[in-house]
C-alpha cells in the first residue's frame, strides 16, 4: 500500500483516512478492516485509532490514527506489513471513489485530551 503525496518529515503524526464505500457494503468492508485494525493498534507505535461514520452518508467512513513514529516509517515499514494484503484485496472493489488521506502535525501534550467516557 502507498500514499500518493509527498511526507512530510515529522517524529510523530496523526493520519486521517477517509473512504467511500457503497452503504450496503459497510458491514462487509468492516469484516474485512477488523483484522487489519487488530493488528495496527497492537503495533507499539500506534498510540490511538478511532473510526467514524457519517450519519448522513453511512458508505462514508473516517478514522484517526496517532504514531509516535516519522511519517517515513510509516510509509516504508508499517504499511509493507503483510496484513494489509488481504484487507486491500477484499475492500478496494467496495470503493466508489478515491479514498482521502493526511498527514498532521501532533501539537503535543498541552493541546490533546482524553476522557475514559471516551472509549465508551
Amino acid at each position: 500500500m502507498s500514499l500518493d503525496f509527498e511526507v512530510p518529515q515529522l517524529s510523530s503524526f496523526s493520519l486521517h483516512v477517509t473512504v467511500f464505500i457503497k452503504p450496503e457494503d459497510v458491514d462487509k468492508f468492516l469484516a474485512a478492516f477488523k483484522p487489519a485494525f487488530d493488528e495496527t493498534v497492537a503495533t507499539p507505535e500506534c498510540v490511538y485509532f478511532e473510526v467514524f461514520q457519517d450519519p448522513e452518508n453511512p458508505g462514508t467512513l473516517s478514522w484517526v490514527e496517532n504514531w509516535n513514529a516519522s511519517a517515513e516509517w510509516f510509509i516504508k515499514t508499517h504499511l509493507a506489513k503483510d496484513y494489509y494484503k488481504p484487507y486491500l484485496e477484499a475492500t478496494l472493489p467496495m470503493m466508489i471513489k478515491e479514498r482521502e488521506f493526511k498527514i498532521l502535525k501532533r501539537m503535543g501534550p498541552g493541546l490533546v485530551a482524553s476522557k475514559p467516557e471516551n472509549l465508551q
